[in-house]
């Protein structure tokens, strides 16, 4: 079976969405709940394998706390590893042989991409962008807007006694 084949076999095995954008070349979307999607590069060569997914644009904030987190999580991820290219993005990404790419080991490679970077998300928004979320949930209640999206850090927003300041109820 060529390298092409391998990996449309398990994109669609994995009835994941994907667009080959050439021979050994694939655009895949991982669908997450925290990231709602993660898209992911796919890209074999004569002798080599990468994998590259974005995870989170340039913190804006406590940029030694997310570099401090991304080092630590590397330890436990397998097959690839976070890094950020020269504007501060975040990426996860993994380099291989051709030989090791087997439909298996594209399933564990695309679960531990989709693991990091969906399991790692919030914890990222925290970190590097405390105050922009403080900012937008700020920015919503003064207009009467959904918080529905921001619930995941309303301990960010709430003392820890869960009432705010004008508040009777802590709502």
């Amino acid at each position: 079976m060529t390298i092409d084949a391998t990996i449309r076999s398990a994109l669609d095995s994995a009835e994941l969405t994907y667009d080959r954008k050439g021979d050994g070349v694939y655009f895949v979307t991982l669908p997450g709940v925290k990231k709602l999607q993660t898209n992911c590069w796919l890209i074999a060569r004569e002798h080599s394998f990468a994998i590259e997914a974005f995870v989170c644009r340039r913190p804006d904030e406590a940029h030694e706390d997310v570099y401090r987190y991304l080092l630590r999580r590397n330890a436990r991820l397998y097959g690839v590893h976070y890094t950020i290219d020269e504007a501060g993005d975040i990426y996860l990404v993994g380099r291989f042989g051709l030989d090791t790419v087997t439909e298996k080991e594209l399933d564990t490679l695309l679960g531990q991409v989709l693991e990091a970077a969906d399991g790692d998300f919030n914890t990222l928004l925290e970190l590097g962008f405390a105050g922009s979320i403080r900012r937008e949930w700020d920015w919503r209640v003064s207009r009467g807007e959904s918080l529905a999206n921001l619930q995941a850090f309303k301990h960010l927003v709430e003392p820890a006694d869960g009432h705010r300041p004008g508040s009777l109820t802590g709502d």
